[in-house]
């Protein structure tokens, strides 16, 4: 108790010195204040006739682009910003605007086709899109980078007039692998009248695309799907007519489509037809 005591006693007489101290200072403010009135008053009677005080000029802030010379560039912080907004948005540029849509759904069939789900894995599937899908856009991307990119590097163009050159190759590329159908489709459905194809809007090009490659894709997994299920056909009346029909006809079938597919080398006959269907 008597440490309790001594410490609240030292802490009073510490608050009480400091509240002296602070009146003590406001006392000698208060007094200084009307000397310093006087000083200010006598400043300004010493100035000459006709002498005005100059007001200080406010803070301004100014937002200008840089000499004529130059294109006109955003400035630093907005291209930062656009820059991490398409980093968020480059795996759906990725998975629309490019070969990776078909490639990744023919696999994901070829693996069901066969009755293995976990064989090959998703990880393999994506993999094996992403660089397919590298190696058949790469004349496309070659250009982008030919006609936007280094130009706009070498500060010859402004940003717009990049990502406008930079639309271009990808525009032909997904305009070569859309049905005519779905162009006019969405032309009919965004109020477009006749356009021509030059002039056909980037909105209207990417969802046409993203549709005739779901179409494409599902017409070859159908393809793929045939000779899987005729094999499952003869089993299941193989079985049948043995009287076993407690056997799982899958477990059955399983070695059978898998040597099927060795023997006509699967994966490069699905991987050339793959390749082909955008070259051609």
């Amino acid at each position: 108790m008597r440490r309790v005591r001594t410490f609240l006693m030292v802490a009073l007489l510490a608050t009480g010195s400091v509240a002296t101290n602070a009146l003590a200072q406001s006392a000698e403010g208060a007094a200084a204040a009307p000397q310093s009135l006087s000083t200010t008053s006598s400043v300004l009677s010493n100035l000459p006739a006709g002498a005005t005080q100059k007001p200080s000029e406010p803070m301004r802030l100014s937002i200008n682009l840089e000499g004529a010379e130059k294109p006109a560039q955003m400035s630093v912080a907005i291209q930062i910003v656009l820059l991490m907004t398409l980093l968020s948005v480059a795996p759906s540029l990725v998975l629309l605007m490019t070969s990776f849509t078909r490639i990744v759904i023919v696999l994901g069939f070829v693996r069901t086709a066969l009755g293995v789900p976990s064989a090959p894995s998703n990880q393999i599937i994506v993999g094996l899109s992403l660089f397919l899908t590298f190696f058949i856009m790469g004349p496309t991307f070659d250009r982008v980078n030919k006609d936007a990119l280094q130009p706009y590097l070498a500060n010859k163009i402004s940003s717009a007039d990049a990502i406008d050159r930079a639309s271009v190759p990808m525009k032909e590329f997904m305009l070569k692998q859309t049905r005519t159908r779905d162009l006019e489709y969405f032309l009919e459905l965004g109020g477009y009248g006749p356009t021509a194809v030059k002039d056909l809007p980037i909105r209207v090009v990417v969802p046409a695309f993203v549709i005739s490659e779901l179409q494409t894709a599902f017409q070859m997994g159908f393809l793929l799907f045939l000779p899987f299920l005729i094999i499952d056909f003869l089993v299941s009346s193989v079985l049948m007519a043995l009287g076993m029909m407690m056997m799982p006809p899958n477990v059955v079938a399983l070695p059978f489509k898998l040597l099927l597919f060795v023997l006509v080398d699967g994966w490069h006959l699905i991987v050339k037809s793959l390749v082909q269907s955008f070259l051609n």
